[in-house]
């Protein structure tokens, strides 16, 4: 049954081998306005592909809100930006329900009015500075694409996605989210700051009277079927014991946790994991204009999949062991399976 559901068309395939020609433009019609993050703009379309949501981390001026309005406007999705605050409440952002007089009947009745997270694309500016409540209406809103007011129910329109900031260096006066919330996003990405030459780029292009004019290139319909074929694609039995592996590996209680893992980590990660570094991989061969899923996907998506659901020893703490470090150590410790195996049994 599942292998019937987990077939693609030869109409689907020809869509996968033009979304990566397409991928590649998108790229250059950023480059317009956004010089460099090309590997966080490479994340992102992965992370919006497979239908998830991404944790952007790096300090303020590294053209995060100017690098997702822009993709909004390529991809021709309804942008909102929401800046978080301490006194943000959840209505603030998912709407609430106002007195308003029936034109017909003359009569006052309760009305909805959708907050700003009824768009597609979401910016969550400054996610952990607004407290607990304001956090977990985003929360109910990212999980179950629908959002709550008055005991209603009101569906979010596909496709649905949040992008939330934040900011690494200031944590006084905020709310961090629990390792259950962030276990919600698919990828936390990092965004550094930018080389020599990029920065000589921007300080040239921002103090100049250039403006760029960017093109929509995927219509929102072209996304929800391409999102769609991501969960259609076939995967090689191979490819996902090699992702249930490296997820069961990060457990300290596991049998198969190797030593450095015991050492470094209080906890490791569950199985929403293994699910996002599968869907990740997905879209990562999409993007690339394959139908066929490899190892080198699964590595390529490890890092942003994983790095925030680990919870490090106070060891690894006081070492300076980065989360970043003990990911990459665990694919060294984890052997890749040969690509070539198992490619034509996919579940």
């Amino acid at each position: 049954m599942a292998e019937q559901a987990n077939q693609v068309t030869a109409g689907e395939r020809e869509k996968i081998e033009r979304l990566g020609a397409t991928a590649a433009k998108v790229r250059g019609e950023l480059r317009k306005k956004i010089v460099g993050l090309d590997l966080v703009v490479e994340q992102m379309l992965m992370a919006i592909f497979a239908g998830g949501h991404s944790l952007l981390v790096g300090v303020p001026g590294l053209a995060k809100t100017l690098l997702i309005s822009s993709l909004a406007e390529i991809l021709s999705l309804k942008f909102r930006r929401i800046q978080f605050t301490p006194d943000l409440m959840p209505s603030d952002i998912t709407g609430t329900e106002v007195i308003a007089q029936d034109r017909e009947t003359g009569k006052r009745v309760f009305q909805f009015v959708p907050g700003p997270i009824f768009a597609h694309l979401v910016l969550a500016d400054e996610i952990n500075r607004t407290p607990p409540k304001t956090q977990a209406a985003l929360m109910e809103a990212m999980e179950e694409r629908q959002v709550t007011s008055a005991g209603k129910k009101f569906p979010l329109e596909p496709p649905f996605h949040v992008l939330a900031t934040q900011n690494p260096i200031e944590q006084e006066g905020t709310y961090p989210l629990p390792i259950a919330q962030l276990d919600r996003f698919m990828f936390e990405l990092r965004v550094d700051y930018p080389s020599f030459e990029e920065e000589y780029k921007i300080a040239a292009l921002t103090t100049s009277a250039y403006k760029a004019e960017l093109s929509p290139l995927i219509a929102r319909e072209e996304i929800l079927d391409l999102q769609a074929i991501v969960k259609k694609l076939p995967v090689s039995e191979t490819v996902i014991r090699y992702a249930a592996q490296i997820v069961r590996h990060t457990r300290v209680q596991s049998d198969s946790a190797p030593k450095f893992i015991r050492d470094w980590l209080l906890w490791g990660v569950g199985p929403r994991g293994g699910q996002f570094l599968i869907l990740a991989a997905k879209a990562r061969a999409m993007l690339e204009g394959r139908a066929t899923v490899e190892p080198a996907d699964i590595r390529a998506v490890a890092h942003p999949v994983l790095r925030h659901r680990i919870i490090s020893s106070y060891y690894a703490e006081a070492e300076g062991i980065t989360p970043d470090r003990i990911v990459a150590k665990l694919l060294e410790v984890v052997p890749a399976p040969d690509a070539r195996i198992g490619v034509g049994a996919g579940v």
